[in-house]
């Protein structure tokens, strides 16, 4: 067909002007041309040659986003303003056809438009990037032009009488309107920019937020098209796949998302509903959160109605397609209708468009690119708002802590764990509610408009279908509900299992020192099997849950599909049936969620209550200095807020009276600022309603001098000094803090108050400046932080004060032990510090504070006295008097008081004393007396002590054992430390690049294989099978309703196809067999289904309990080398962590990858098939879709652990805050605090959001694939059915197809990423399975060992060699020793001379390579290690008791009588306290025996080894850890008890062995002598006599 402009019709002249130029409408159509190719021309050359040197004046990092007035709507018209161009050029290209040649002027100027309209927006962008507003003039003008155009268009069909219902029309009057609001657009930039026409251009900066070069988070500053497709995140993600995100990377979040903003917002939501009227009314926190949050949720409900609305395009595109497509199949469309001409060209109506397949196939196409993006629009307006809420909610959680009454903690009406559980559960609680609560008014709308629709395609056989659905409705909420309480009893199982894991790890040397690992491992094997038999009910639910999931569309399509059958007589035509496919795939979806929104939406009621509850307790009264609720300057150049008044709210009235009494009391006496620091007036303090008090208090501290508050335990002198804090509550009377001279000094390195003193001159302007109080409590508290910053706690850093402090302290030498001295990070409440190394610390911190008043409450507690007097010469009398500081000390130690410049003395609740040591002695002889009977008491315990080695000495032997046991640590194969290693080759990016992309699939291999072969083979098969019935149900379909043989087909007077069966009886036979084929299918697919779930969910469990029996059983039978060089906490990790996982996570993530890759292949195979074209368009796809999962999962991976990471630094926070309340609001550092806290917030919802807009990127583009491929499918069907290819059904079928891929392709790569990162908890548990396990067999039965052997205790060391593993040095070097039966020997020697590695060699511990042990004349190599070891006794340096009764603890074995037991403890002298216990043997023993004091467990240990009645008994310095009675007890029993066995004594005190038989002094792992002790003592030049004076 030639080319013409304006067509060569016989019967027209298109190019004829007689009727005046406008008359003639290919001109008209010229004439829109011409703005088009205008505005080509002029921008054209601007964007490809560029504007040079023109930029922004300011100059900003992000490529200077800086939005023109009008900026989002401008996107959305020139969208619309696309989208009718592509209506109009299919309309064209429609009527085009309908014509005898072909016009280009129908088509063209749409298809430049089009061009023209891209070109617009390009080149706005471009301006608006380099803030040159003066080129928008070029568009403005387009703008005009275009409007005139269109406008004398829609004139001339008017003048015409082209009718409004012609599509033309209307598309002309749209353009007229999108043309004319663009031009308002441009005229709104030039009247608030005044770029041209003014004299003044308005200058404009960039937002504040893109100043700072440390945002990156964009999504609020880039333009429409970035934000809809989150392009702004491609350098993010594709960079991680050459180096790692690290928190740098992403930076900080924009001001308007930042906690502190967010908590303003919520604060002043809550705090306005508090009326005049009624002040003590509980505000609503929905409300609040409504008022705060409300609009965002309303955008996302907007973004998501939009989204079902255009969902619903899908099934009614199938349906006109396929009905189209069988109408032109059956020559249906032969009846062409008389079209109408004006202008000599043919107009169309506007639903004679929508018949055509082509155009139906676009509008689908577009719909689903629309559709998505709308969607994953609400989910991230929902999720940034969720994430915004939580950060509120944690600041208003915080200032909250901050302002708890002490006797609220302390009375534990609030505990540290309600209040974790605030943070971490309650708060997460309402932020996935947020994230879930527009599907709560959407997903009933959807069902609604899905039935309507369903109604009107197949009448009430579709309601049935659909009932169905919503029947089955209320059992997901069951299941789901079964499913959270299942969850919580496995919790219990698991955390039970957890802690006796934990304790075995603990005590594994002894455990395999009495050989009791298996007692113990079957114990752990017995919890372990509660918990699966929890996890087997759990699997089950999760099984019936996925089931219902995946057999409910099922079931509705056979029930519809049946009824209609015999309810109508209409055959189902294709295109009904697929639509009506399509649509019950829709209807599924918010069926199944709603359950689960449901459930989210009551436990947020929960969450709301017990929020509501926490914010309304009793806070901490306004002691006339404490300052309220403060909020923290979010900037260095924010001043900071006046304080406002934390009043509690049970007393109000009566602290605001003290407030305004107290200003002018201090006028009256100025004299006491000079002499008293602190003045307690006719105090009277409670803890609460019901609790002890102080009563009738009226003391003195004297300023810049050392006042000890001294009595017995439990009388009040803790109380006393929170009294004067103010942490107590006051009954009566007042505490005076005398103003300090110059306030300002005293706020170094926090804040001072200045500003707020001017705010409120009259109430607070002298009690703001209250001193800050530098205090240590009597149970330490410290920060997880590195020992300076517990030390300087915030003050500025000063070396010499530092360094003084140190020295004052003594705590140089346990600096010195640490792996990085001072930069050492203290774990958690300093778990790796033992208790007079955290108390040390903690009265460093308060000696370093620049403060005027010190309160030490008992600092002497856990120290030794050596170091006691250390601190109380150099750091209380020398560093703290020095500085002429006033220092408050409770102290038990009496010896002290002669110190003291003031004492006061206290008794049950009441101060008994007061004054100067000589005031007391004068006027108390009696209580002076009896403090000198004390005082005699604790010097004679000063000598004991003495004479042993101080317990500091032993606190660092821990520490040094706690950080160095780890000499072999990288023969440990764990991820982490591997990817350490592999971060430092970063620079190597190749190498990089494949680490990174790679999915573990040798670890996937190993877990399926632990669920055994059967089961991996059984699931495999069950899910392909599944998938290749559910293709043939719906292939079935396909054929059935395409079958019409002997049929009528007619085209109603809507448009619908009327199908009209030609009765017979082989058609009634051929429907019938067509059904029963069907429900066959359908019933088979619905078994398969039950199937499938249940065994992907049993594999899982099978897996779990063999990985975790395996790991058991490999560590506990470990030797124990293994425990030296493996750090507890990564044993225990794999056991916490990584077993919950494997137990809870792998599962249904495996289950939702198989089925949705499944789905995605079965459907792109059914596509291929109908329409092989379809291949074609499926490689550069595929392409697409490799590269998008590929860096989309390794970026996922590293924001994943980014979240974890920075969510524990957070809970962490909470809990040391709650914690170290007194002394934090003692120091005043609430806002330093709060500041850390919202840091902490920010970082971890920095990275959070970070994740979720990744996962946002992932799925708008796998989205847009899917919508790609329906297009294809489309495409396919219709063109090859141009070539005699696919009938009607089956171009539903690839359709119907086609669009579940949209729904699945995201799930594939989401469930990847998640299976990769899960697969490393299997890798870690691997790394773990491949130990060496110790020997247990021996080369000797155990039936040829002697029953009673050893019987006598015969002991000869032979040419022994010993070492711990293959690759280190010998600790023991051919030594040679006998020892007789019955005897007594000591072994001794200085630290590490291999004394303790011969007690391990008696229990073939060690690896002995060389020489021999022999026991009553067997070598104990040939041994079975269980025979040995539980044929001998010995009693540890530590003493270790496990959790449950005492009898278990004595006999696990539960091989002796009661008498035995008895006798055992009446040995070991503890009858009489166990049978002062309630259940005598049976008594409760808590975990580590933290119910008995270490003297007392020692004694357990002694009992322990007796009950064990072995002819040899070796204590390896079991008297290191214990006082002086305790060790004479012990070494009498030793001696009369054992007096007929053979005991082998490692001395720590040489002392103890002075009167052995025989006498083994070793050095450097060579025994150096040999004899007994006295003739060794005889000896002066002799090592064991160096060894006895130096210990004395």
């Amino acid at each position: 067909m030639a080319l013409s402009f304006c067509g060569n019709d016989h019967d027209s002249d298109g190019y004829s002007v007689d009727d005046g130029v406008l008359n003639n409408g290919c001109f008209v159509d010229a004439l829109n041309l011409v703005p088009h190719v205008f505005l080509l021309f002029i921008t054209f050359p601007i964007l490809f040659i560029g504007w040079g040197s023109q930029s922004s004046k300011v100059q900003i990092h992000h490529n200077t986003w800086l939005h023109f007035p009008g900026h989002n709507l401008r996107w959305i018209l020139t969208f619309s303003l696309l989208f009718v161009h592509v209506c109009e050029f299919a309309e064209g290209l429609v009527s085009n056809k309908m014509m005898d040649t072909n016009h280009l002027h129908l088509f063209m100027p749409a298809f430049m438009g089009f061009v023209a309209a891209t070109t617009s927006v390009v080149y706005y962008h471009n301006i608006e990037t380099s803030n040159f507003p003066k080129l928008l003039l070029v568009l403005f003008i387009y703008w005009v032009l275009a409007f005139i155009t269109k406008c004398i268009k829609l004139w001339k069909f008017t003048t015409h009488h082209v009718s409004p219902l012609q599509l033309r029309f209307c598309i002309t009057a749209l353009l007229v309107l999108l043309y004319g609001l663009l031009m308002a657009v441009e005229i709104n930039v030039i009247r608030i920019r005044k770029y041209v026409f003014f004299a003044n251009p308005q200058k404009v900066k960039p937002p504040e937020d893109l100043q700072d070069l440390g945002v990156r988070f964009l999504q609020p500053f880039v333009n429409l098209l970035s934000k809809a497709t989150y392009w702004w995140m491609n350098p993010l993600i594709i960079g991680a796949h050459k180096r790692p995100i690290e928190l740098k990377k992403i930076g900080k979040l924009p001001i308007a998302m930042r906690a502190l903003t967010n908590y303003l917002r919520l604060k002043d939501a809550y705090e306005d509903q508090r009326t005049a009227e009624n002040p003590e009314r509980a505000p609503s926190i929905w409300r609040s959160m409504y008022r705060a949050f409300g609009r965002p949720i309303l955008l996302s409900s907007t973004f998501r109605y939009l989204a079902d609305v255009l969902g619903f395009a899908g099934p009614l595109c199938i349906l006109g397609i396929v009905k189209n497509l069988t109408l032109e199949e059956d020559g249906g469309s032969a009846s062409v209708k008389i079209r109408e001409k004006y202008f000599g060209v043919h107009f169309m109506l506007s639903t004679e468009l929508l018949q055509n397949p082509s155009v139906l196939a676009v509008l689908l196409f577009l719909a689903l690119v629309l559709q998505r993006t709308f969607l994953q629009a609400s989910y991230y307006v929902t999720i940034e708002t969720g994430i915004n809420l939580r950060g509120a909610l944690l600041a208003m959680i915080y200032n909250k802590i901050l302002r708890l009454s002490t006797s609220n903690m302390s009375m534990g009406e609030m505990t540290l764990g309600q209040i974790n559980n605030l943070v971490a559960i309650e708060t997460n609680q309402l932020m996935w509610f947020l994230f879930l609560c527009p599907n709560l008014w959407a997903m009933p709308v959807q069902i609604v408009v899905g039935v309507i629709l369903l109604y009107d395609l197949l009448g009430w056989s579709a309601l049935v279908g659909a009932s169905v659905i919503v029947l089955l409705a209320p059992v997901q909420y069951l299941i789901a509900t079964k499913l959270a309480n299942m969850q919580k009893s496995t919790l219990e199982h698991s955390t039970d299992r957890l802690k006796k894991t934990s304790e075995i790890l603990k005590g594994i040397k002894l455990l395999k020192l009495y050989a009791w690992e298996n007692i113990f491992c079957d114990s752990v094997e017995e919890t372990r099997g509660k918990e699966l038999n929890s996890l087997k009910t759990f699997a089950f639910y999760t099984s019936m849950s996925i089931f219902m999931n995946a057999a409910i569309p099922i079931a509705a399509v056979l029930v519809t599909f049946v009824m209609h059958n015999f309810m109508t007589d209409a055959e189902l035509c294709p295109a009904k049936a697929f639509a009506t496919l399509a649509l019950f795939n829709i209807l599924v979806t918010p069926l199944f969620l709603l359950s689960t929104v449901v459930r989210f939406a009551v436990k947020a009621l929960v969450s709301v209550q017990k929020l509501g509850e926490f914010l309304q307790s009793d806070e901490i009264g306004d002691d006339s200095w404490r300052n309220g609720d403060v909020p923290v300057p979010s900037e260095a150049a924010e001043t900071r807020p006046g304080a406002t008044k934390a009043v509690s709210r049970k007393q109000p009235r009566r602290y605001q009276m003290d407030s305004y009494e107290q200003p002018s009391k201090r006028q009256m006496r100025p004299s006491e600022t000079e002499d008293v620091a602190v003045k307690v007036s006719n105090g009277c303090f409670t803890w609460g309603s019901n609790l002890s008090l102080l009563t009738d208090i009226n003391i003195r501290i004297p300023t810049g001098q050392l006042t000890m508050i001294v009595g017995q335990v439990g009388c009040g002198k803790s109380s006393l000094l929170l009294a004067m804090l103010g942490e107590m509550q006051s009954i009566s009377g007042r505490v005076h803090w005398s103003k300090p001279p110059d306030s300002e000094t005293f706020y170094q390195g926090t804040f001072s108050y200045p500003e707020a003193a001017k705010e409120e001159p009259g109430e607070h302007a002298a009690s703001k400046n209250r001193y800050s109080v530098a205090y240590a409590t009597q149970k330490s508290w410290l920060l997880n932080a590195t020992v300076e910053d517990n030390i300087t706690f915030g003050s500025p850093f000063n070396k010499q004060r530092y360094k003084a402090v140190i020295d004052a302290c003594s705590l140089q030498l346990d600096i010195d032990l640490l792996p990085f001295g001072d930069q050492t990070e203290i774990g958690e409440r300093g778990i790796n510090l033992s208790g007079g190394q955290r108390q040390r610390i903690c009265v460093a911190r308060a000696l370093y504070q620049n403060t005027n008043i010190v309160f030490l409450d008992d600092p002497f507690s856990a120290l030794d006295i050596h170091l006691s007097d250390h601190l109380m010469q150099d750091g209380i009398l020398k560093f703290l008097q020095d500085d002429k500081r006033t220092v408050v000390l409770v102290t038990h130690k009496l010896q002290y008081l002669i110190h003291a410049d003031w004492i006061i003395a206290m008794k049950d609740g009441t101060v008994l004393r007061e004054g100067t040591l000589k005031d007391i002695q004068t006027h108390d002889v009696e209580l002076y007396d009896h403090w000198k009977t004390l005082m005699n008491r604790q010097d004679q315990e000063l000598e004991k002590d003495i004479e042993q080695d101080s317990q500091t000495t032993l606190e660092r032997k821990t520490l040094r054992r706690a950080f160095y046991p780890r000499e072999a640590k990288n023969q440990v194969d764990d991820e982490d430390e591997e990817e350490e290693e592999e971060e430092e080759d970063d620079d190597n990016l190749s190498t990089t690049t494949n680490r990174r992309s790679k999915v573990p699939w040798k670890v996937c291999w190993c877990y399926l294989s632990s669920g055994g072969f059967f089961m991996v083979f059984l699931m495999m098969s069950c899910k392909l099978l599944k998938h290749s019935v559910i293709v043939a149900i719906d292939y079935w379909l396909a054929i059935w309703t395409s079958n019409h043989t002997n049929v009528t087909m007619v085209k109603g007077p809507n448009g619908t196809c009327e199908v009209y069966p030609a009765i017979s009886s082989y058609t009634v036979d051929k429907d019938f067999f067509n059904l029963m084929v069907f429900v066959v299918l359908c019933a088979a697919g619905i078994t398969l289904c039950l199937i499938t779930s249940l065994t992907v969910e049993f594999l899982g469990l099978s897996a779990a309990t063999n990985l975790h029996h395996n790991l058991l059983n490999k560590i506990i039978h470990a030797p124990l080398r293994f425990f030296d060089i493996t750090p507890l906490g990564q044993i225990l990790n794999r056991f916490s962590a990584d077993t919950n996982i494997i137990d809870q996570h792998i599962p249904p993530t495996l289950e939702s990858l198989t089925r949705s890759t499944l789905l995605c292949l079965s459907a792109i195979g059914v596509i291929s098939v109908i329409t092989p074209y379809f291949i074609v368009a499926l490689v550069p796809l595929a392409v697409a879709f490799y590269f998008i999962q590929k860096y989309f999962r390794v970026a996922s991976k590293d924001l994943q652990d980014l979240d974890d990471s920075t969510q524990l630094p957070l809970l962490c926070h909470f809990s040391e805050t709650a914690e170290g309340l007194t002394t934090i609001r003692a120091f005043r550092h609430e806002a330093r605090f709060k500041q850390r806290m919202l840091e902490l917030t920010d970082t971890n919802n920095t990275a959070y959001l970070f994740l979720s807009a990744a996962n946002r990127w992932l799925e708008v583009r796998t989205d847009y694939l899917g919508a790609v491929i329906v297009l294809a499918a489309a495409g396919a069907s219709i063109w090859g059915l141009d070539c005699g290819k696919p009938s009607g059904g089956m171009v539903g079928l690839a359709l119907t197809y086609a669009l579940t891929v949209t729904n699945y392709l995201n799930w594939v790569v989401r469930n990847l990423a998640d299976l990769e990162v899960q697969m490393a908890a299997v890798k870690k548990v691997n790394s773990f399975l491949s130990t060496e396990s110790e020997n247990y067999e021996g080369s000797m039965d155990s039936s040829q060992v002697p029953e009673k052997w050893p019987k006598d205790g015969e002991i000869k060391i032979q040419d022994l060699c010993v070492r711990y593993d293959q690759m280190l040095k010998p600790v023991l070097k051919h030594v040679n020793a006998f020892i007789q039966p019955g005897q007594k020997v000591g072994i001794c020697g200085r630290t590490g001379s291999g004394k303790s590695s011969l007690s391990l060699a008696f229990f073939n511990m060690v690896d002995i390579f060389e020489g021999k042990i022999v026991i009553d004349g067997i070598d104990i190599c040939k041994l079975p290690l269980q025979t040995l070891r539980s044929r001998l006794s010995i009693i540890l340096q530590d003493p270790i008791l496990f959790s449950g009764s005492i009898r278990f603890n004595l006999d696990p074995e539960r091989t002796c009588n009661d008498e035995r037991l008895w006798e055992a403890l009446e040995i070991a002298q503890l009858k009489n306290m166990v049978k002062a216990l309630p259940g005598g043997l049976d008594a409760a023993v808590t975990e580590g025996g933290e119910n008995f004091s270490v003297g007392q467990r020692q004694l357990f240990c002694l009992a322990r080894a007796f009950v064990r009645k072995s002819s040899i008994l070796i204590m390896d310095e079991a008297t290191a850890s214990i006082d002086m009675a305790t060790e004479n007890i012990l070494q009498k029993v030793v001696m009369t008890a054992f007096a007929d066995r053979t005991v082998v004594t490692i001395a720590h005190r040489v002392s103890s062995i002075l009167d052995a038989g025989q006498v083994l002094v070793f050095s450097s792992g060579i025994l150096v002598e040999c004899d007994s002790g006295p003739n060794l003592l005889a000896q002066e030049d002799s090592l064991f006599s160096v060894l006895v004076r130096t210990h004395k």
